[in-house]
């Protein structure tokens, strides 16, 4: 964007002065200052060996071809330098910096469409920043993505080897998945550079290089020794054949057949209720839990009791799509507002098989059955029609039913006998019914023992479905019954296996906190939130010390996302950033687990000790965490110290062998890159962070505005100082630092014809290379461009190219003919400068025609300049394509044909025009348009057209380092695009009869023309007859030559006589007739609109008075045709 940021940067060539753009924000652009637009900019002659050398200098093939093209335009650019930023320049103040991290691609294959069009719209902005002037850093890099990278090669390693990484060993199994990842970074490295972007490359990172893993360790160290990271067992996303969590983008949900199961729980007393356990041991009768009857909950009110025999056993009916973790109940709840809860107050459930004995609790998350729903919208719920009302509660397994138990904790696990009792691990880590991760003496459950899911689930209802609740209840089975149930089952992306939501010892991130959430939150800026009254935690009105306010500067387009940015902060959960993975960062903390608090103690005291004798102070943070069962030391390093790492194991304490999450690493990208927390330790890195960072813009997708985005906003506000930018040396004040991006572009999603996600394993995705072999690079580039729109979501249509056995999309064919179009119109113009005079003279005035094309040109340079600052990329596509083809293309170059060589002004604002277009086309089509540049060069007429500023390329010759456009805001001319504008109306009408009479395009017509029509044409001679192929124009009174036909211009009419040897008066009676119908059509449609009850009061008054007059017209235009046919009788 070309947002202002403090005065205008010192030491440029011309002043700078502000625009608003439609947005209201401020945009930068050179400010031309007289004399400096009319001089004549340096010429630049072609490199060595450039093809545009020869006798004219600009001689061009009749056939644009990419491939010739492409690698040795890269291959200048590239050995030029261009990309290279240079912090001095924003530091000293001689420019303003612009700077974008790419969002980096796993390292686990190549790119797909979803890269391709994310890097156009960066190069796009990075392309146009540099030529206004700017320093542009564009930071690659690619991610080690660990438990992709990891299943990738874990799958081929067994593939091809027949071997699982535990035979190979850590060290082993690390350096082969190197090799992988050198392998596929230099591919995606190259990809990017096939497709134009401009990064510089000598930059480049990846996520567990020296530098990134230097940034990461000292993060980690920073906020573990804040208070901010922690080991504790929540519940988490299971992987069960890779053994690790996984984060929620890592997983997909897939709608699956299966059935609610009705399972029934016996109702007991809670005097002496024990657990199985407890009676098993002796210490209490097995008699003691004692069964409830249906005639007492008759006598406690409950609904429906009165029906059943008083004298047997009662139960409630819990409904399941996961009978096999019913092993882990710690209750059942119901809603406090069902009818039942009253009487059920005081009692518990014992668990069939397993004999625990958990308690009846009320929570308002419970569904309602239908039958006794209170509201309609309770009713309308899709559950509520399979719902008995009781909830069997699974804290270890269920995500929802952890939470309900955290709200209800302190009653379940005093009425289970011990804090944590409730948190029970059906499961070991390979998904198998295991007793030994969390509960124990399983009584009759030893059955289930050993079973996967699947086995344990069909093991379980065939028991309940086996026996009775009692002895004495024959019929009255465990298993009231099952319903078929389509719902939707989480999946592992990598490994396909169902997550098991899992409660596991695990390092999280506190995000929770308000030094990270609150501070992420306040980044927004103001008016991100709209009207609406900001909120804090849980939806509680802001202004706690974890409200929600925004007031900082960071902006969403579109920015319908900063809703979901705030409210992912107000629901937010504490991350879980440990893997059980070998690939990634390992986690920088050494632990001892001690037997008791007091042996914790002088364990934190020995090794405090240790550390302070060695000097190792400031590189270790020791915590006690005497809530853990059994208590344990950790100790986290700043980085490893050999000695003092000895020295730890010699106190017993390991290190822990979990990697971190890869978004951990991801979330400080923005850091990381530009060398944080040493950014000038590096010649590579130094300068970088003061000067770009923060960054201008993140460009990404919608779907990681969670996982990426939020985080990265917390680490950099967090890890930098308050006042940024300054010495890091400094004591972090006490407010945040900024965010690290001033924008987040919210790209668009490329799906296939039908709307469906592309991908390899579906047949429908389209690898970018293979439309840059077929159409080249800008080809691609400019139908991405095209197409994105800010609704996001956007098709296009896959095929399947049989001949070269690949997946293409007609849609490239458009950027193919752009380009192509562009080549062509620039060979013909360069042609025609070819034969124009070197120099004109200075005095010499500008036809009507040029006068139109300079003032188009103004407006189309500010349109972009617009459209690129508000990353409407659509918008900027569409009005290169106008400019290029309706205006350059189809207008100025035919108008100018007959009359170029005789006037030298005309000349020089044909190559004003071709350089303009080329300037203004460049960010988007770069190779094309470098192509052209290295011609124009050499053959472009040594004076400019005044108030066209038009400089060299900075570094080369190149059109990339070539500065943006500058013209003057007196080069508008409205009265010039008004008259050429009515010839164009003049010439459309002519076009339109010559099509709807099949005259040949080569055969000349007569145009009888008014008096005024007459003087029209004379203020831009030749252009009506040579856009429209008019070979004669006559007074309107003249005689008509040979057949002849009636056309409407400016409200008159005027006549084209001369159309063929003869016109079928019937053919023209009848297309008058179709144009006629379809005109009265129009207007009933629009009247019938305007004449319906309240359409006028409740429609925008806008829209209301475009439909009057559009009515108006449409009535105008069917008098006219009625009057033609009239004529025609």
């Amino acid at each position: 964007m070309w947002a202002v940021r403090g005065e205008g940067p010192a030491g440029r060539g011309a002043a700078w002065e502000p625009r608003r753009g439609r947005s209201g924000r401020w945009y930068h652009r050179p400010m031309s200052t007289g004399a400096s637009n009319t001089s004549v900019p340096a010429r630049t002659e072609p490199a060595p060996g450039n093809p545009a050398a020869g006798a004219s200098g600009h001689e061009m093939p009749k056939q644009y071809a990419p491939a010739e093209h492409e690698p040795r335009i890269r291959a200048r650019w590239e050995g030029s330098g261009a990309w290279r930023a240079d912090p001095e320049r924003v530091l000293s103040g001689r420019a303003r910096g612009f700077s974008i991290v790419i969002p980096p691609p796993n390292v686990t294959g190549a790119l797909h469409l979803g890269h391709a069009l994310n890097g156009t719209l960066q190069d796009v902005l990075c392309r146009a920043h540099r030529m206004m002037g700017d320093e542009v850093l564009w930071l690659p890099g690619t991610d080690h993505a660990g438990i992709a990278t990891q299943a990738v090669v874990e799958r081929r390693l067994w593939q091809e080897h027949k071997r699982r990484r535990a035979e190979m060993g850590r060290e082993e199994f690390v350096a082969l998945v190197q090799e992988w990842k050198d392998q596929y970074e230099a591919t995606i490295s190259e990809q990017l550079r096939a497709l134009g972007c401009s990064c510089d490359w000598s930059r480049q990172r990846f996520t567990m290089d020296p530098v990134c893993a230097r940034a990461v360790r000292a993060a980690f160290f920073r906020l573990f020794a804040d208070g901010l990271i922690e080991r504790g067992k929540r519940l988490v996303n299971w992987d069960p054949v890779l053994q690790t969590a996984v984060a929620d983008d890592e997983c997909y949900t897939e709608d699956a057949d299966s059935f609610f199961y009705y399972l029934r729980y016996p109702l007991v007393h809670p005097h002496g209720a024990t657990t199985q356990a407890e009676r098993s041991a002796g210490e209490l009768p097995p008699a003691d839990a004692v069964p409830v009857t249906w005639g007492e909950l008759a006598r406690r009110g409950y609904p429906g009791a009165e029906g059943r025999p008083g004298d047997q056993p009662a139960w409630v009916t819990v409904a399941t799509t996961r009978p096999e973790t019913y092993m882990g109940d710690a209750a059942v709840a119901l809603n406090p507002r069902d009818p039942r809860a009253g009487a059920l107050r005081g009692l518990f459930v014992e668990l069939p098989l397993v004999g625990r004995v958990v308690p009846i609790v009320e929570d308002g998350y419970v569904v309602l059955p239908a039958q006794l729903a209170r509201t309609d919208e309770e009713a309308a719920d899709p559950k509520a029609a399979f719902a008995t009302g009781f909830l069997k509660v699974t804290p270890a397994h269920d995500a929802n039913d952890y939470d309900l138990y955290q709200r209800h904790k302190q009653a379940i696990d005093r009425a289970l006998g011990r804090p944590d009792a409730g948190l029970i691990n059906v499961f070991s880590p390979a998904a198998a019914v295991s007793d030994r991760h969390g509960w124990s003496d399983v009584g009759d459950a030893h059955l289930f023992v050993g079973l996967t899911r699947e086995q344990a689930r069909a093991r379980v209802v065939s028991e309940f479905a086996a026996r009775s609740l009692s002895a004495g209840a024959a019929g009255e089975p465990l298993l009231e019954g099952t319903r078929p149930y389509r719902h939707g089952v989480l999946r592992s992306d990598r490994t396909k296996a169902v997550i098991e939501p899992y409660l596991s010892d695990q390092w999280f991130l506190r995000v929770t906190d308000a030094r990270l959430r609150g501070a992420a939150n306040e980044a927004l800026a103001p008016d991100q939130l709209g009207d609406e009254a900001p909120l804090g935690v849980g939806g509680a009105p802001a202004g706690g010390p974890l409200g929600a306010r925004a007031e900082g500067g960071l902006r969403f387009t579109p920015r319908r996302y900063a809703r979901v940015y705030k409210q992912w902060h107000d629901g937010i959960r504490d991350w879980c950033i440990s893997r059980q993975l070998w690939w990634g960062h390992r986690v920088p903390v050494w632990s001892v687990a001690c037997q008791s608090v007091e042996r914790l103690r002088e364990a934190q005291a020995r090794a405090a000790s240790e550390i302070a004798r060695m000097g190792f102070g400031d590189a270790a943070a020791v915590v006690a965490d005497d809530r853990a069962d059994p208590p344990v030391l950790h100790v986290c390093l700043l980085r490893d110290e050999p000695a003092l790492i000895d020295a730890l194991r010699a106190l017993g304490l390991e290190r822990d062998p979990d990697v971190l999450d890869t978004w951990f690493s991801s979330a400080l990208w923005p850091l990381s890159t530009m060398g944080w927390p040493e950014p000038e330790a590096s010649p590579d890195t130094r300068g970088l962070l003061a000067a770009f960072n923060p960054t201008a813009v993140l460009s990404t997708a919608r779907e990681i505005i969670t996982l990426w985005v939020s985080r990265m906003v917390m680490m950099n506000r967090y890890l930098l100082p308050e006042g940024w930018p300054c010495s890091l040396a400094e004591p972090p004040g006490r407010g945040a630092g900024p965010a690290p991006f001033r924008d987040v572009f919210i790209h668009a999603v490329v799906q296939d014809g039908e709307g469906k996600r592309m991908s390899k394993s579906a047949g429908n995705g389209v690898d970018p290379l293979d439309i840059v072999a077929s159409h080249g690079a800008d080809a691609l580039r400019f139908t991405l461009c095209q197409m994105t729109t800010h609704t996001q979501d956007v098709r296009l249509p896959v095929v399947r190219d049989a001949a070269r056995g690949v997946n293409t999309s007609p849609r490239f064919d458009l950027g193919r003919n752009v380009a192509n179009k562009l080549w062509n119109a620039s060979r013909f113009a360069l042609s025609m400068l070819a034969g124009a005079p070197a120099r004109a003279p200075a005095q010499e005035g500008l036809a009507t025609v040029d006068r139109w094309m300079l003032s188009r040109l103004a407006r189309a340079e500010r349109a972009a300049v617009v459209a690129i600052g508000q990353y409407r990329f659509s918008d900027y596509a569409e009005g290169l394509y106008d400019l290029l083809w309706r205006e350059f293309c189809d207008v100025y170059l035919e108008a100018v044909k007959p009359t170029i060589a005789q006037r030298p002004a005309q000349a020089r604002v044909l190559a004003d025009a071709l350089d303009v277009v080329l300037r203004l086309a460049h960010p988007l089509m770069p190779f094309v348009t470098e192509a052209i540049w290295e011609r124009l060069a050499a053959a472009r007429p040594a004076a400019v057209t005044p108030g066209v500023g038009l400089g060299a390329g900075r570094v080369g010759g190149l059109l990339a380092t070539a500065p943006w456009p500058v013209l003057d805001e007196a080069l508008i001319d409205p009265a010039a695009e008004g008259a050429v504008g009515d010839l164009l109306g003049l010439v459309a009408a002519v076009n339109q009869a010559r099509a709807a009479h099949g005259v040949p395009p080569k055969r000349r017509v007569v145009l009888h023309a008014s008096a005024r029509a007459r003087q029209a044409m004379d203020r831009s001679p030749g252009l009506v007859e040579t856009l429209s192929g008019v070979g004669r124009v006559e007074d309107e009174g003249a005689a008509a030559v040979g057949a002849s036909t009636m056309i409407m211009w400016d409200g008159a009419e005027l006549r084209l006589s001369d159309l063929a040897e003869a016109i079928d008066p019937a053919a023209e009676r009848e297309r008058l007739g179709k144009l006629l119908a379809a005109e009265v059509e129009k207007a009933a449609s629009l009247r019938s609109r305007l004449e319906k009850p309240g359409y006028a009061q409740r429609a925008p008054a806008r829209l209301v008075e475009e439909s009057r007059a559009e009515l108006a017209r449409s009535e105008q235009e069917a008098d006219r045709l009625r009057q033609l046919l009239g004529r025609l009788a």
